[in-house]
């Protein structure tokens, strides 16, 4: 879904930075060989979460959804050099391709794999983070927000992605199977309600939010 014009949103990314030559290789194979390649962060939206990493300088990172590491890597870039990336994915079938694309970066061996259900593997992660990227299933949002805040620490960052959700948001006759659209509507409520967080919500691709721990 485009916000701005598809020309002008052309223009936005030939004036950012450029997509770095591993993310292109790694795009490429998604798209040839993955279902559902626009699950991919992609080129804009990577250089905006590496922008944000780079920013904070986080010494921990958790990442909800790994999909095909793209978005890992991007947050990589501006991670401290004795950090770590923890990044949690429920398919096994994308294990290994991830891993081949991490071993190629020079971070690979900051990242850490996670197989399974976050909401089990998060709370045996015995560590807090500085900035944690959100980008799973979508009904869980508010459970997982609700597990990594007490391991977030103090003016650390949650980014969550998804959260307009192609304008569905708007949208206050959602069919009665779709749990997604009504837990992001809650969920956005709930960001910007909640107390222990300062919260902004960007439309870039699909809205992109980020929430400050107070």
């Amino acid at each position: 879904m485009h916000f701005i014009s598809e020309q002008l949103d052309n223009y936005v990314i030939a004036h950012s930075e450029d997509e770095p030559k591993l993310l292109e290789a790694l795009t490429r194979e998604t798209y040839q060989k993955i279902l559902q390649p626009r699950m991919l962060s992609g080129h804009y939206q990577g250089r905006v979460l590496s922008m944000i990493s780079k920013l904070l300088r986080p010494k921990h990172i958790l990442e909800i959804g790994t999909y095909t590491g793209y978005s890992a890597l991007c947050l990589a870039e501006g991670m401290q050099s004795n950090g770590e990336l923890h990044t949690i994915d429920i398919n096994e079938e994308l294990f290994d391709f991830q891993r081949s694309y991490f071993n190629q970066s020079q971070y690979g061996h900051l990242i850490h794999q996670h197989l399974g259900d976050a909401l089990a593997i998060i709370p045996k992660l015995q560590m807090n983070f500085d900035l944690i990227f959100m980008d799973a299933d979508k009904e869980n949002y508010i459970n997982y927000f609700n597990l990594i805040i007490e391991q977030l620490n103090p003016g650390g960052l949650i980014l969550s992605d998804n959260v307009l959700w192609d304008g569905k948001v708007l949208d206050t006759t959602f069919k009665k199977n779709d749990k997604c659209t009504p837990t992001l509507i809650a969920y956005n409520k709930h960001l910007k309600e909640d107390p222990r967080v300062e919260t902004v919500l960007l439309p870039i691709r699909d809205g992109l939010t980020i929430s400050r721990k107070l």
